[in-house]
């Protein structure tokens, strides 16, 4: 099975990237799919978000790296997807993200959408946490990969 796990990922956290490794132990191929929205600019270019995910996960011999604009199942039944995938943090994300896959399941035809809970210890990151903290620490390592932390303090100190 082929799987599309799509996010903005601005940046990719450590939450994600646990996501994608534990989905790389499930499907034959993930697709970590960076959705361009073009109502959000976003702090990191589409060109270095792509970089780093592929430097984060380079020892995954499964994972590709791809970007897109518009409807995400429009992208998976095009490409031969499937299914979509999602994480979910705690039961506050559950109604928004049981919506999206009703919805995306009666545009596909039935594309299925499989929910990975996140470990526990990544329960509270999200990426806009991380710019958050970027304001008062150095130290993104408790919320991002380390060459996602090098590049940020680089760029945005």
């Amino acid at each position: 099975m082929k799987a599309i796990y799509a996010g903005s990922f601005d940046p990719l956290t450590l939450g994600h990237l646990d996501i994608i490794q534990r989905a790389s132990r499930i499907f034959a191929e993930v697709l970590v799919l960076i959705s361009e929205n073009n109502e959000k600019s976003g702090y990191i270019p589409i060109e270095d978000r792509v970089a780093l995910i592929k430097e984060a996960t380079k020892d995954l011999s499964n994972i590709k790296v791809g970007v897109h604009s518009g409807l995400v199942v429009e992208y998976a039944k095009a490409n031969s997807y499937d299914c979509l995938l999602r994480g979910m943090r705690a039961a506050s994300d559950f109604e928004g993200e049981l919506e999206l896959s009703q919805i995306n399941h009666a545009l596909s035809d039935g594309l299925e959408t499989i929910f990975l809970m996140t470990n526990p210890g990544y329960s509270f990151m999200r990426a806009s946490r991380v710019w958050e903290l970027l304001k008062y620490s150095d130290d993104l390592s408790l919320l991002v990969p380390e060459n996602v932390a090098l590049y940020i303090n680089t760029k945005y100190r």
